[in-house]
C-alpha cells in the first residue's frame, strides 16, 4: 500500500489519526459535495460521482481524482465511506458548539 505523507498535515480534522484521514484535496472535495447537497453516506456518493462526471471540482474528472487518491470503485468504497464519515463528523464537531452554546437571557 502506498503511503500518503501529506495526510498527516491535515490540521482541520480533529480527533483522527493520519491513517484514517483522506488527502487534503479529498477533504475539500467531500466538503464541496456536502455543501451542495446536505446528505450523508451513501446518498453523498451519488453527488460525488455526478460532480466528478461533470468536472465541477477543480475541473477534475475520475482519472484526476484517482491521481489524488480517490476512486469511485466498489473495491475502494469502504475507504471512501470512512473518509466521508470522518470529514462530516469533524464538520459537525466544529459547528456543534455554536448550536449548543449558552443562550442569552
Amino acid at each position: 500500500m502506498s503511503q500518503r505523507p501529506h495526510a498527516a498535515s491535515i490540521g482541520s480534522i480533529p480527533g483522527g489519526s493520519a491513517a484514517e484521514l483522506p488527502p487534503p484535496h479529498v477533504v475539500e472535495f467531500i466538503r464541496f459535495c456536502h455543501h451542495r447537497r446536505r446528505v450523508g453516506w451513501p446518498e453523498l456518493y451519488d453527488e460525488m460521482c455526478a460532480v466528478a462526471g461533470r468536472r465541477e471540482f477543480n475541473g477534475w474528472d475520475h482519472d484526476q481524482f484517482a491521481a489524488h487518491g480517490l476512486t469511485f470503485s466498489l473495491f475502494d468504497m469502504p475507504r471512501l465511506a470512512d473518509w466521508v464519515r470522518t470529514v462530516l463528523a469533524a464538520q459537525s464537531e466544529v459547528h456543534e458548539p455554536l448550536a449548543t452554546g449558552s443562550q442569552s437571557v
